[in-house]
């Protein structure tokens, strides 16, 4: 399998010329569905470093997202922050048939899988916290 940072190719190539997709669009594209979800918060560094997941803004979606592919193929992992409160199976279920039908539509490529890992939970801030942050 590829890794990340390598070109894959498209189903139906033919002598009329190639298409390939880089693997990093694969992975916003698995970003953006999975952040369309509610529920989740934000996505994560690809690990726990010092105990600590970093959440990650609209702006490194990529970054949450690992991507291996083969030629016609790929698995996916997610690295999520979730709100506090959500019923968790529910959400990654929810982010597992979103992200599987935005790449399949999108890339042509079939998705083997698509594996989802909590590193995290967002609290509400209380009204002081807030307050607090704005001084």
């Amino acid at each position: 399998m590829e890794e990340q940072g390598e070109f894959l190719p498209l189903p139906g190539e033919d002598d009329g010329g190639h298409i390939r997709i880089a693997s990093e669009v694969v992975s916003v594209i698995a970003g953006i569905a999975a952040m369309e979800i509610d529920g989740v918060a934000g996505m994560a560094s690809g690990g726990l470093v010092g105990g600590l997941s970093e959440m990650l803004g609209w702006k490194n979606l990529g970054k949450g997202v690992k991507v291996e592919v083969g030629e016609r193929e790929c698995t996916i992992d997610l690295f999520m922050i979730v709100h506090y409160g959500v019923r968790i199976p529910q959400v990654a279920e929810r982010v597992q048939d979103n992200v599987k039908r935005a790449v399949e539509t999108m890339t042509g490529l079939r998705v083997r899988s698509v594996n989802i890992h909590i590193q995290g939970v967002a609290f509400p801030e209380t009204q002081r916290e807030v307050e607090a942050r704005a001084k």
